[in-house]
Parts: structure tokens; C-alpha cells; sequence
């Protein structure tokens, strides 16, 4: 079971939403949204939380629950280690996945990359796809975020091993919003996707 939801409604992204969500959050996340300078961090922060509590509830009956944080910072349900989670956010847009197995998620906005970035990140035939398209920099999100979910996915964060990620031992499953400018990606163990996610 996969279930994945969305939220690009950016114009909420204000003063007065954050003061609104502050107490609805117990106070850890308090505390880690209010860390950050800048709005767009405390309401992603906040608003991810939210979507996070909301998922757990509807797709496994989960009312309180606590997270920790693993060894490459990747957080996770304290007490259900039969539930998975992976949660995501950019300015365009926030992400959670929720999964009976292990799954990673990542959205970016589009935006333009350099020549280094490009060919730090993608592998000869990702970049001759990226260049080819008429749409370049929503191909780029595009597997941008496939490898980015395939890391958080594995739990190990970004390494080196960019061009070589994608593989047979993992799948993933691409979503694009050219209205709003982004790409969201979820990455699962194994050859084949099951089906579409539930995107929600």
C-alpha cells in the first residue's frame, strides 16, 4: 500500500498560517519549525507534519505517535516499524509518502542547472535525455527527483554514487505539474512499481 499526498497551494505559505498551525503540532515540531528563519521553513515544516498525522490516521488508524531520527538524519515512527513514511518539500510544493514497506519521496521545482551540476548529478544517457528535451529543466526535476527519492528511500542520503542510483533494485514512479513547476518522484524496493501510487 502506497499512498501519497500533495500540497501546492503556495499562497497559503504566510505569517499568519504558521501561527495558526504552531499549536496544532506537539512541541518538538514546534520547536524545529520555529528554528527555521524564513517562513517558507516553518510552514513546510509544519504543514508537512500535518499531512504526515492526517496519512497515519486515514491508511493506519494512527492517532499520537513520536519520531525519531536514524544515522543519515532520515526520520522515522518510533514505536511502528511496520509503517514507513518519507517526506519532502520545496517552494512549489510538499510531499508525503506513506507505505507498509520502505519508500522515499522527493519533490523540487523546476529551475535551471549549470554544465558541473549536470554532469556531477546525471549519467551520460540521463544527460543526452535532459538536453534532448524540449523541456529541460522539468527533465531534469524529473530524474532529479527519482534519485533523490531512491536515497531517501535507502536511507543513506546523498552519496556518490549519482550517475549510477537508478537501478533494477529499486522503482519509482514520476508525477509532473507544468502549471506549477515541479516534479514529485516515490522510489520502492524492487524491479517493477506496484501500479500507480495513490496520489491523494
Amino acid at each position: 500500500m502506497i499512498r501519497v499526498q500533495l500540497f501546492d497551494d503556495m499562497t497559503l505559505c504566510t505569517d499568519a498560517e504558521v501561527e495558526r498551525m504552531i499549536p496544532l503540532v506537539p512541541e518538538p515540531r514546534r520547536g524545529k519549525a520555529l528554528a527555521f528563519r524564513h517562513t517558507l521553513g516553518r510552514f513546510c515544516c509544519l504543514k508537512s507534519y500535518l499531512m504526515l498525522a492526517d496519512l497515519l490516521r486515514s491508511e493506519f488508524g494512527i492517532g499520537e505517535f513520536s519520531l525519531s531520527i536514524g544515522g543519515h538524519g532520515n526520520p522515522y515512527l518510533t514505536d511502528r516499524s511496520d509503517v514507513h513514511f518519507s517526506i519532502s518539500h520545496c517552494r512549489s510544493a510538499i510531499a508525503v509518502a506513506v507505505s507498509d514497506s520502505p519508500i522515499g519521496v522527493d519533490v523540487e521545482a523546476f529551475r535551471s542547472f549549470s554544465d558541473g551540476l549536470l554532469n556531477k548529478s546525471m549519467n551520460s544517457s540521463e544527460k543526452a535525455a535532459i538536453l534532448a528535451s524540449e523541456e529541460p529543466q522539468e527533465a531534469f526535476a524529473s530524474l532529479w527527483t527519482r534519485k533523490e527519492a531512491v536515497f531517501k528511500l535507502l536511507g543513506t542520503g546523498i552519496t556518490d554514487n549519482l550517475h549510477g542510483i537508478l537501478s533494477d533494485r529499486t522503482a519509482t514512479d514520476t508525477m509532473v505539474n507544468r502549471e506549477k513547476g515541479y516534479a514529485v518522484s516515490v522510489a520502492v524496493n524492487g524491479s517493477r512499481f506496484p501500479g500507480q501510487a495513490g496520489w491523494l
